[in-house]
């Protein structure tokens, strides 16, 4: 209660209207005009005396919260220009006061201005880390081939100027890496570019088929990619490129030498030559890279030589199988003069395919045709003696034939024009046809010479020439003993008619006896009495064919079947005799 007391000696027309004591004053008025009790007085006393402290209480705990927050902001302001310090990799900044004194709002005012331009400093250094890691990140994206990202995290903790001296340092290198990379890229593009231009491509569009960004110059919004897999493809197209000009210039090499070979083969005029004057560089082994002009590799030039030599190809196959035809020609005269096997139709035709495929020169065929007509000339001259005695032969057969149509002509005794001549050459024939079987002997002798020398068959027009002597030899001995038979029949045959008719009396002309079928002769007349030309010529044919992949066995089997047919005969000839006789 005594705290709401006036101090003693303050006179209460002293007292502010708005104060504490002023108000007590008119309370205790109003209490002594109201008649308020001493009880009452006192609880509301007490009650204004506590709200008093609380309130008090409240502007003491206020302060104590302001005092505890400005030692807190002072002491995160020391902390932050602590590590403002370490961050900025400084050791002290000349700005801030060594020790602080005084209250702490003026501590805190003096260190603020300091703290401030640390952050300052701060904000620059991390737009500086941002800045080179940034390009940093902007090369390495590049280098990279991936694509850039935005957002750059800066470390705080160290953005000490020895960490930014490597970023700027790191940065260097990768810009030295970069326009090395750039440098490279350029070498290739314009390697590219003198490649298309030389082989007739357009360079653009294989640049721009490896990375659209390649055209046209660097920009801020597009630059050029230099990363590993360009720089790969960059240098797989032109090492493609490069084996493609090689590719073109060794097939232009050939096409030149092809076409410079078919003009001097061809005699081609200077005019036609000068249409293609431009293959004349092609045509050494020099190098002519320093030679080569814009479009000289492309697909055109190339289609062009190749059209020219194709033509000049036909052409050539055209005239070499005219020369082919004649060397032919020529080979097929003497082989069948000599009657000497001609090569197979395969080896002709495999010549011949040679030729019109392009596969063969005019100096191959010449040296094959001409060794065929070497060989053939040579075995012609080694055969010439037996091939003479075979025309002998021939000759001779043709006489024999002669001879046996003159004997079996009725009126070759008449007087007539011309029958003196046909008696003299009748026995002119007769002379050369005895001399036959000493020409077949020694024809046979010297065949055999012959084939033991070369150890070879000789063969005439594809026959075994020994086979078919042999052939002749048997059946001219079958015609002599078939002439003997049917002598020794017709003399039988004399004697039995003079028999019957001195026993029965003469018989008229009209007898039934059955005369000789002249049938019977015809189906042997390869046996027949003498041997006709047309035997021999018939005979040689079907040698040709019998004896082709067959042996002697042919032959015996073909003689057995003579015997045979010749011993039927003789049973027919001798039951006939035996049927007139029991008659």
């Amino acid at each position: 209660m005594g705290s709401f007391g006036m101090p003693p000696g303050f006179p209460s027309s002293a007292i502010p209207e708005s104060s504490c004591g002023y108000l007590l004053q008119e309370l205790k008025l109003i209490w002594d005009e109201v008649g308020q009790d001493q009880f009452e007085r006192e609880r509301i006393l007490l009650e204004l005396e506590q709200e008093c402290i609380e309130v008090y209480r409240r502007k003491v705990d206020s302060a104590n919260i302001s005092r505890v927050r400005l030692h807190q902001a002072l002491a995160d302001s020391e902390a932050e220009f602590t590590n403002l310090l370490l961050s900025l990799g400084e050791r002290s900044f000349p700005g801030r006061p060594e020790k602080l004194t005084g209250t702490l709002k003026e501590q805190l005012d003096a260190i603020t201005p300091a703290l401030h331009e640390m952050q300052l400093r701060r904000e620059e250094r991390v737009n500086q880390f941002r800045e080179v890691l940034t390009q940093i990140q902007r090369i390495s994206s590049e280098i990279a081939g991936d694509q850039e990202d935005c957002n750059v995290q800066v470390n705080e903790g160290d953005l000490s100027v020895k960490k930014l001296e490597e970023y700027q340092n790191e940065l260097q290198r990768l810009h030295k890496e970069k326009n090395d990379r750039l440098r490279k890229v350029e070498d290739y593009m314009k390697v590219v570019q003198n490649l298309a231009e030389t082989m007739g491509m357009d360079s653009s569009k294989i640049i721009s088929d490896i990375h659209p960004s390649l055209l046209g110059s660097s920009t801020a919004k597009q630059s050029k990619s230099i990363s590993n897999t360009i720089l790969e493809r960059l240098n797989s197209k032109v090492e493609e490129l490069k084996a493609e000009k090689h590719k073109r210039m060794e097939k232009l090499y050939r096409l030149g030498k092809a076409l410079t070979n078919l003009w001097n083969l061809m005699d081609t005029s200077f005019v036609d030559r000068q249409k293609f004057s431009y293959m004349n560089m092609f045509t050494s082994s020099a190098s002519i890279d320093h030679k080569l002009r814009p479009g000289s590799l492309s697909i055109d030039i190339i289609h062009q030589v190749e059209s020219e030599v194709e033509r000049l190809d036909q052409l050539k196959a055209s005239k070499m199988k005219e020369l082919f035809l004649r060397k032919q020609s020529e080979l097929q005269e003497i082989c069948n003069k000599s009657h000497l096997e001609l090569p197979s139709e395969s080896q002709m035709d495999k010549i011949m395919n040679l030729i019109m495929s392009g596969e063969m020169d005019h100096a191959e065929l010449l040296v094959i045709m001409e060794e065929y007509i070497s060989k053939a000339k040579e075995e012609a001259c080694s055969r010439q003696d037996i091939m003479e005695k075979v025309e002998k032969w021939m000759a001779s057969c043709e006489e024999e034939q002669w001879l046996e149509e003159y004997s079996r002509d009725e009126t070759r005794y008449s007087v007539s024009r011309g029958a003196h001549r046909n008696l003299k050459r009748a026995e002119r024939a007769r002379i050369i046809v005895n001399k036959i079987p000493a020409l077949i002997e020694l024809l046979m002798a010297r065949t055999k010479i012959w084939e033991e020398e070369r150890k070879k068959t000789f063969l005439y027009d594809k026959v075994p020439l020994i086979a078919m002597l042999e052939e002749y030899t048997l059946l001219r001995r079958e015609q002599e003993e078939e002439k003997q038979r049917q002598r020794d029949k017709k003399k039988l045959q004399t004697q039995f008619a003079v028999v019957h008719g001195s026993s029965f009396g003469p018989r008229p002309n009209t007898s039934t006896a059955r005369p000789l079928n002249k049938s019977s002769n015809s189906s042997f007349s390869y046996a027949s009495p003498s041997i006709r030309r047309e035997s021999i010529i018939s005979q040689h044919q079907s040698l040709k064919n019998n004896y082709t992949n067959k042996e002697a066995n042919f032959y015996r089997g073909r003689i057995k079947l003579q015997k045979h047919k010749i011993l039927n005969f003789e049973e027919d000839a001798a039951s006939e005799i035996s049927v007139i006789f029991s008659g």
